[in-house]
């Protein structure tokens, strides 16, 4: 017995796991998430202390860093609290517990466990407590997560011990200097809204404080402020990376795309798969661009996210907010799964690749083809949504019809693998419920059949390139070429609309014509005769063309095909 207060036991209501099981999440079950994420991490801070404690440091030790921290708690719960549960922090605290176990690479060890330090100092400055402490510099700069970068005018290169002192809201940081001497400053570290410095117009930018720039988003309540991060070293979703500031331009597109995406989800509905709160993001992140030319591309080419980091997400800008709103309700069901992931086992995985995932060049293990099959539900929603927009009807149409069926392929797979756990099952059966009664529903005839040939083009190219048959090979487990390698999917985004004037063979397969696509794979495959891309159209296309047991048998298993076609 102890005379400490017990905890009490942390569970979810039945109800919220139904709503999140059937794909989608009123807010309450997305505040739950949140609160398990919340004991996760300071678990996870736990931990990390108890490892540090030994380190040799010139910096400030752990545990007085952990005591500012708490001081500032004391005086500023809520915003010390945001600051523990922010996504990079969460990154942080990963990427040290890999370092100290020797299974990632970084700076000196020293100088990674110093960010506790930045988070004192930025915890400090959001609760106005006083503080000072000795910090880690990278060419004279300071990181304050959730605020900003602080750099000391001509500083020494590379990595340095500063000092860092808080009173009444301001910054003073001193640090070695190019020259030898001590060099300082002083500043006010806050954040920059786009959306007033694209409306007011924002003064030259201070080369000694660079704020961490916010995307705002306005509701009936107030306006909601979501980092665009392109300061923070744990921002990434692997190893720190230094800063790669983006130009004002860019930074100002980021913040009209985002408030057109924001009200495109903002529609009425319910909390339903594919309905998104944009408060509920934690953090974007700019991949790839830093300027506004060259143009953006139509669609998102890179997006990511991490169970490290609940709410953030790494994303190339496209050029439409349709795009950004439909990856933003991709990688949020990303976040979502992975708290539940840190809340029940849901799966027992041997993380062996070997499934077929169809958004995938590559075969998937079964936690990556969950992670899938629930984002990609979202998404279907989402374009069901968009079906009734006259301007986005057709498209919509075509994802919802293509992402429904791909989803419930996936759900099928996992349900009769056989390593689901039950709270795993009664999650992916929830999903399989949403996309039963998604793929009753009337999709106009051209869009659906476009998408059933997408489909069908996905998974036999997948299948050419990936599958070697060969003794005990299975169509659910197949055995896989050595030899494999990426490929792009060429053909998911052009059969979203039906071509008008069909030239290439995929054009015309796209307008319903399997006949001439049939001819022009056939011309194309007498000079490429092993192009799995070729042979993908040409069976798809044969099958469409003669739809009986045997393009049937060729269509499930297009790696028997032998021998080379013809005409």
């Amino acid at each position: 017995m102890t005379s400490e207060p017990r905890p009490a036991p942390f569970r979810m209501p039945e109800r919220l796991f139904a709503e999140l099981a059937a794909g989608g999440g009123s807010a309450e079950a997305v505040d739950f998430l949140v609160r398990g994420e919340r004991a996760r991490r300071l678990l996870l801070l736990r931990t990390l202390l108890d490892r540090l404690d030994g380190l040799s440091t010139p910096l400030t030790p752990a545990r007085e860093a952990w005591r500012v921290v708490k001081e500032a708690a004391e005086r500023a719960p809520e915003a010390v609290d945001r600051l523990l549960v922010a996504p990079t922090t969460g990154g942080w605290i990963a990427h040290m517990l890999r370092r100290v176990h020797g299974t990632a690479m970084g700076p000196p060890v020293w100088a990674e466990a110093g960010h506790l330090c930045a988070l004192a100092v930025t915890a400090s400055l959001r609760a106005g407590t006083d503080a000072e402490l000795r910090v880690a510099l990278t060419d004279g700069g300071l990181h304050l997560p959730g605020l900003g970068l602080a750099v000391l005018p001509d500083a020494r290169r590379g990595t340095a011990v500063g000092q860092a002192r808080v009173h009444a809201g301001l910054l003073t940081l001193s640090g070695p200097g190019a020259d030898g001497r001590t060099t300082s400053m002083t500043c006010r570290p806050a954040t920059q809204p786009l959306a007033t410095a694209a409306t007011a117009g924002a003064p030259a930018e201070d080369p000694r404080w660079l704020p961490l720039r916010t995307l705002t988003h306005r509701t009936p309540e107030g306006a909601v402020a979501i980092p665009l991060d392109d300061l923070d070293p744990y921002r990434d979703l692997d190893d720190p990376i230094p800063p790669d500031r983006l130009d004002l331009d860019e930074a100002e597109a980021w913040q009209g795309l985002f408030e057109e995406a924001a009200a495109i989800l903002a529609a009425p509905g319910g909390s339903g798969p594919g309905r998104l709160d944009p408060a509920w993001i934690r953090t974007i992140v700019p991949w790839g661009r830093t300027a506004v030319t060259p143009p953006a591309p139509p669609t998102v080419v890179v997006s990511a996210s991490s169970g490290d980091s609940f709410g953030l997400m790494v994303i190339s800008r496209p050029a439409t907010a349709l795009a950004l709103a439909e990856t933003l309700v991709h990688e949020v069901q990303h976040s979502k799964l992975g708290a539940l992931l840190h809340l029940f086992p849901l799966l027992d995985d041997d993380r062996e690749e070997r499934y077929y995932a169809p958004w995938r060049p590559d075969p998937r293990h079964l936690t990556g083809l969950l992670h899938g099959a629930y984002a990609f539900t979202a998404v279907a929603g989402y374009w069901r949504d968009r079906m009734a927009e006259p301007h986005h009807a057709d498209v919509a149409a075509y994802h919802f019809a293509l992402r429904r069926l791909q989803s419930r392929l996936v759900v099928r797979t996992l349900l009769t693998s056989g390593r689901l756990t039950a709270p795993g099952r009664r999650l992916v059966t929830g999903l399989a419920r949403t996309l039963d009664a998604w793929l009753r529903e009337p999709v106009a005839p051209d869009a659906l059949a476009r998408a059933r040939t997408a489909a069908a083009l996905h998974r036999t190219e997948w299948r050419l390139r990936n599958v070697a048959p060969g003794p005990g090979d299975t169509p659910a487990l197949p055995r896989l070429r050595p030899d494999r390698e990426h490929w792009p999917d060429r053909r998911t985004q052009a059969f979203a609309v039906r071509p008008a004037a069909p030239r290439t063979a995929d054009e015309h397969l796209a307008a319903a014509d399997p006949a001439t696509a049939l001819a022009r794979y056939a011309d194309a495959l007498a000079g490429h005769p092993a192009d799995p891309h070729l042979l993908a159209g040409w069976i798809v296309a044969r099958a469409a063309q003669d739809p009986g047991p045997a393009s049937r048998r060729l269509l499930a298993r297009p790696e028997l095909l032998q021998p080379q076609p013809s005409g």
